[in-house]
């Protein structure tokens, strides 16, 4: 019996390494995921900022950042929704963010960036981005 095990295994092994698929297709799996986190996760090095939406504020009012960083607003309030509009730059405003949702924006260039919430205007907050 134990022929036949040594034979078996010798077979595959004439076959093209079948002992090697695993090893193949788990090395490709790596490689793709870590292409995908590489396409959504920022550079390293990117700066990352956060801007809380808490008691009907933007927190903080004024965020200094270099360029190129990602801001991310995040809705920390318990019902209220909220956007991020910046009106004098002629963009769309963001979706509307319920409790737990964010928004982000990268910065490249440096300037002042005055924005404010789309259904609260008098929520304001201004990014500055400067070398």
């Amino acid at each position: 019996m134990s022929n036949l095990r040594d034979d078996s295994v010798s077979t595959r092994q004439q076959r093209g390494g079948g002992g090697l698929r695993a090893p193949r297709f788990f090395a490709a799996l790596l490689l793709t995921v870590s292409l995908c986190l590489g396409a959504i996760m920022p550079a390293a090095g990117a700066e990352m900022a956060e801007v809380a939406i808490e008691k009907m504020a933007f927190v903080p009012q004024v965020l200094k950042i270099k360029p190129g960083t990602t801001v991310t607003w995040v809705n920390r309030e318990k019902r209220t929704n909220h956007s991020v509009f910046f009106e004098q730059e002629n963009l769309p405003e963001s979706d509307r963010l319920f409790p737990g949702e964010t928004y982000q924006r990268t910065f490249e260039k440096s300037g002042t960036y005055p924005y404010r919430c789309g259904p609260h205007p008098e929520m304001l907050g201004v990014i500055e981005v400067a070398e």
